[in-house]
């Protein structure tokens, strides 16, 4: 919603000043330098890049505009699971927990949390860990080890879309003077014609250069700017993930793994641990008994 604001006020300030300078707005209207520019760059951008990445990157806009999931309810809900699954395996031990983590769409435990089960990434990487650790057999510092590389394979797949708007966005400013050259080529055929035509030739050739450094600097690039920032907040909550799931790796009982993992929360939107436990113990039970069966589940690590 905020970056709609951006960019109303970006074409405000710019269509206002114009006209504060007594412009014609109708000069603007340049169709044809518009195709040749907005056409140029989704040619680049489907030779430059395969398909999952073209598909990404309209997907990445459309985030911007919704805006991040990672909020402080996310975050709250989350902790709350993480207490719950935990509390669950020490209560009945990891290998009834099994079951859950095979299919987790399937699942009694999850199917609580919707917007967890609804992240594919998410639900694999804790879902994958949990089941290491049914299996046993493993260190924790493998177990951490195996996380980091999960968590560095999936930033790469989300970063290549950002990188591939950016380059487009770079590249906005060359074919906006492709399409002024195109416009003066034109209009050095026209020489010798009406002074009215040739200035309005002329003027289209201008606004080429004028919409390619504009959508470079004004859209394209503030938008991929935008999708960096929602990559590092999805990499902040599946940072939160891995220190909740190594805590309890190592033993530490479930509502001490939960507060683990709400330190690893970026301050701007991390509950207080008041908020925290408030909230688990809203959730009847499994999630108020956390804090009361921590040191029996340290015993039993």
């Amino acid at each position: 919603m905020f970056a709609i604001v951006g960019i109303l006020v970006v074409i405000g300030a710019i269509i206002g000043g114009y006209l504060m300078e007594h412009g014609n707005l109708m000069v603007l209207l340049q169709p044809a330098e518009l195709v040749i520019i907005g056409g140029a760059a989704l040619g680049t951008l489907f030779i430059a890049n395969p398909l999952p990445i073209v598909m990404g990157i309209f997907k990445g806009i459309v985030g911007v505009f919704k805006g991040s999931r990672c909020n402080k309810t996310f975050y709250l809900e989350t902790l709350k699971m993480l207490n719950e699954v935990f509390q669950f395996a020490r209560k009945n031990s990891l290998a009834k927990l099994e079951a859950d983590v095979e299919e987790p769409e399937k699942s009694q435990l999850f199917k609580k949390y919707p917007k967890f089960v609804k992240d594919y990434h998410a639900v694999n990487f804790f879902c994958d860990t949990m089941r290491m650790l049914v299996t046993g057999g493993i260190p924790t510092h493998d177990l951490n080890e195996m996380m980091e590389h999960d968590m560095e394979v999936h930033h790469h797949e989300e970063t290549a879309p950002v990188t591939a708007l950016s380059t487009v966005a770079d590249s906005l400013p060359g074919l906006g003077i492709v399409a002024a050259v195109l416009g003066v080529v034109i209009t050095m055929g026209a020489l010798g014609g009406p002074p009215e035509e040739i200035g309005h030739k002329v003027a289209a050739a201008l606004v080429g250069t004028f919409l390619g450094i504009l959508l470079c600097y004004g859209f394209f690039g503030p938008l991929a700017s935008h999708m960096t920032k929602n990559i590092e907040a999805e990499g902040a909550y599946y940072h939160c993930l891995r220190i909740g799931l190594m805590a309890f790796a190592k033993g530490c009982p479930p509502m001490i793994s939960a507060e683990f993992a709400r330190r690893a929360i970026p301050a701007q939107v991390r509950p207080t641990f008041k908020e925290m436990e408030k909230n688990i113990k809203a959730g009847g039970a499994a999630g108020g008994g956390g804090a009361a069966a921590g040191g029996g589940g340290a015993a039993a690590a």
